[in-house]
């Protein structure tokens, strides 16, 4: 094992996936000169040549469009949006074009793109370039939705998405960027679909993601101090969702809070709970929580983003509310 950084992790990710197989090209803005805007490709040109680490024109239209007729034609490219937010842009080429292309060839053709974006908050980089955007693509069946919250996760989740038959969209957390974390000398890809249990407990199931998911970790060590045993779990692909283990966690601990970083309307967080609510009802001792943003634009000024992301502080205070019910 050894401790590599969120974005070290995604870049061997990248790198082992190119040197497997010769069909895997990258291309986005600033990808190959400059390394990426966050240096997650820095690299990986020198290394694999112009030829499979493509910069591009800033049109994010033109990204996706160029994956799609690479894969059909036998490619499994990796395209990179500089930010989640510019997903907007280019969101007919994914919604209805993408993650349809399978379905309406019957089968006969595959897209195995797999589109890196690098999504969330607290970075004071404004309303425009910090949104946590994954919601905005649960109503489209054919993608598959990748938030990994770990350096481990971060590599395994990669190497699965490149690997996939289908399009998959692959959330890189801004914010997790330079935290450590072990990784094993010969990391294998993290199946999708299948949640992390991060900490075992008997008193409330807390469900987390991504930078929530760190912030829950360190609310779930204030808990334990006081005697409250949290069992967190990080679906780590929210399509396809992991419901098995998250409504085996809730039978076991009877209670149930949801974190995430956006709004709640029309989120993962409310799909799980109204799901959870319809399969585990009877296990429940109180009513499900959720946890997420104020419901207004990512603000820019730093003390304002702080207060309107969900902090350990108040994920404690959440489960304690709970626990009292």
């Amino acid at each position: 094992m050894s401790s590599v950084t969120y974005r070290e992790a995604l870049n061997r990710a990248l790198a082992d996936a190119l040197a497997e197989d010769e069909r895997v090209f990258m291309l986005g803005e600033d990808i190959a000169e400059a390394g990426g805007a966050f240096k997650v490709t820095e690299g990986l040109k020198a290394r694999f040549g112009a030829e499979r680490v493509l910069d591009t024109p800033i049109s994010e239209q033109a990204i996706v469009g160029a994956a799609i007729g690479a894969s059909i034609k036998g490619r499994r490219p990796i395209a990179e949006l500089m930010f989640a937010d510019f997903a907007g842009v280019c969101f007919d080429q994914i919604a209805n074009q993408l993650a349809k292309y399978r379905y309406m060839t019957g089968g006969q053709v595959t897209v195995p793109v797999t589109i890196r974006l690098c999504n969330g908050a607290g970075g004071g980089f404004g309303s425009q370039h910090s949104q946590a955007v994954e919601n905005w693509f649960l109503s489209f069946p054919g993608l598959k939705v990748v938030v990994p919250g770990s350096p481990a996760d971060a590599y395994g989740l990669m190497r699965a998405a490149v690997n996939d038959e289908n399009p998959v969209l692959l959330f890189e957390h801004k914010g997790l960027l330079n935290t450590t974390g072990e990784l094993a000398e010969e990391p294998q890809p993290v199946e999708l679909g299948r949640a992390d249990v991060v900490r075992v407990g008997t008193d409330v199931t807390v469900v987390a993601t991504q930078l929530m998911r760190v912030r829950a970790e360190q609310a779930a060590a204030t808990l334990a101090a006081e005697g409250v045993e949290v069992e967190l779990i990080d679906p780590r692909t929210l399509v396809p969702l992991d419901l098995e283990t998250i409504g085996a966690s809730v039978d076991k601990t009877a209670r149930l809070l949801v974190v995430q970083e956006s709004t709640l309307g029309g989120s993962w967080g409310a799909s799980l709970t109204a799901e959870l609510m319809r399969t585990h009802f009877e296990s429940l001792d109180a009513a499900p929580a959720q946890l997420g943003t104020d419901e207004t634009p990512v603000p820019y000024a730093g003390p304002l983003e702080d207060a309107w992301l969900p902090s350990a502080a108040r994920i404690a205070d959440a489960v304690r509310a709970l626990m009292e019910v």
